[in-house]
């Protein structure tokens, strides 16, 4: 491939700011681009902007190494890396805003020979999309998607394939799918992510790659809607669902997931939309998991509100507003929408929201008078309900007789 004296890395968050540090790592230039300034600073001081282990020593050593900068002007580079978000809207349709915004600062900086690829998790046939919108604004380069082989600007899909927590781990280890417009784009991007990936490459079309990553999250989902659904005909037969899961799963074939309080994170909670999207009459399984996903929290919130109803100014202890175990990670959290949604049911109670992992109430929760973010010693103490809703390492040391007296909701199973 054209020699790769710099890279520009376009969205400097979960997966952006790692995959930046580990190009850099390797003696890649890199600039990071981002709109917010507050990011922009924190990168250029060698800090990271969000808790991940390991990121921010090493990105520490990449900017005290001059190979890492970050900016709000996008540079001229040999090789675009786009990983900003892809939300899905109030309809559950994927907004792709911050995509054509980054492609269309893109396309002045283009000279020829460069490689733009698209790391957000999106919709099939966004990739071609991104060519497409390039071809309305360079019209006198080539793109991809017309042509069969030797384009002006190659165009390909990475999707990334990490998890909050462990993202600088897997981000060398992990095998990585790539698909190019062309095999030639497929081919190029390829030899960038060789340059720190560990992993095995796989080459496919862009499509297929759009469809993998969807299909991985698209897959957890509805495993993890067996197990929710499961824990609710439990609910209602008054059964014990953990130890039914426990009994079933030593069939040597069968490997139930555990249930809990819903599902958050800005993967498993949202890319099964774009493929209900794509195609909505054959997703009948994937749009049922969502709903069944989807509605846990109120059923949980909806326990707990119950429970309170029964006792006069009573004091409400959740543990966990994080979307998953040990990390400070809120995006889609079921956990934080059960506490939203308990404190505005049960005005009378004083909620107790316990997250180790974080300084102060998100947002949503600093409107609600009845809300307070407490340590988990002085929740407990004060506690008449006690719910835990993220299995952190943290909470794993209370014992059973802290909780005595207590009403007790174990979403986890942790206390089981």
């Amino acid at each position: 491939m054209t020699e790769l004296n710099r890279v520009a890395v376009v969205g400097l968050g979960y997966v952006g700011l790692p995959t930046a540090a580990a190009l850099a790592g390797q003696g890649v230039e890199v600039v990071g681009v981002d709109v917010d300034q507050r990011v922009i600073e924190c990168v250029n001081r060698g800090e990271a902007p969000f808790d991940e282990p390991d990121l921010t020593s090493t990105l520490n050593d990449a900017v005290s190494a001059g190979m890492l900068g970050a900016s709000t002007e996008m540079p001229e580079a040999d090789a675009y890396i786009v990983a900003v978000p892809t939300p899905i809207k109030e309809d559950s349709h994927v907004d792709l805003a911050h995509v054509r915004s980054a492609t269309e600062a893109i396309a002045p900086r283009l000279r020829g020979g460069e490689v733009v690829i698209l790391e957000s998790t999106v919709p099939p046939g966004t990739t071609r999309l991104v060519s497409e919108w390039l071809e309305r604004l360079r019209p006198d380069l080539d793109l991809p998607h017309r042509m069969d082989s030797s384009p002006g600007v190659h165009v390909a899909h990475c999707p990334e394939r990490v998890l909050p927590g462990r993202i600088m781990t897997e981000i060398v280890t992990n095998d990585r799918v790539i698909g190019g417009l062309t095999s030639q784009c497929a081919e190029r991007a390829a030899a960038i992510y060789r340059i720190f990936c560990r992993g095995g490459i796989l080459l496919t079309d862009a499509e297929s790659a759009e469809m993998a990553k969807l299909v991985e999250n698209a897959s957890r989902d509805v495993e993890i809607a067996f197990a929710n659904e499961l824990s609710l005909i439990c609910d209602r037969l008054e059964l014990d669902v953990w130890e039914i899961i426990r009994m079933a799963n030593r069939h040597p074939r069968v490997n139930i997931l555990q249930p809990g309080p819903g599902v958050g994170g800005h993967c498993i909670a949202v890319d099964p939309w774009f493929v209900i999207q794509a195609a909505p009459q054959q997703a009948r399984m994937m749009r049922l998991a969502r709903e069944i996903n989807d509605g846990k929290p109120s059923h949980v919130a909806e326990q707990l509100v119950e429970a309170a109803g029964r006792l006069r100014e009573p004091r409400i202890a959740c543990l966990g507003l994080a979307f998953k175990a040990d990390v400070g990670d809120l995006r889609e959290s079921p956990a934080l929408r059960i506490v939203r949604e308990v404190a505005t049911a049960a005005e009378d109670a004083v909620v107790d929201a316990v997250e180790p992992h974080v300084t102060e109430l998100p947002q949503s929760l600093r409107a609600l008078d009845n809300v307070r973010l407490s340590g988990v010693d002085e929740a407990l103490d004060r506690a008449d309900i006690v719910a835990l809703l993220v299995d952190h390492q943290c909470f794993r040391k209370i014992k059973k007789p802290r909780l005595s007296g207590k009403i007790v909701y174990d979403t986890r199973g942790m206390w089981a």
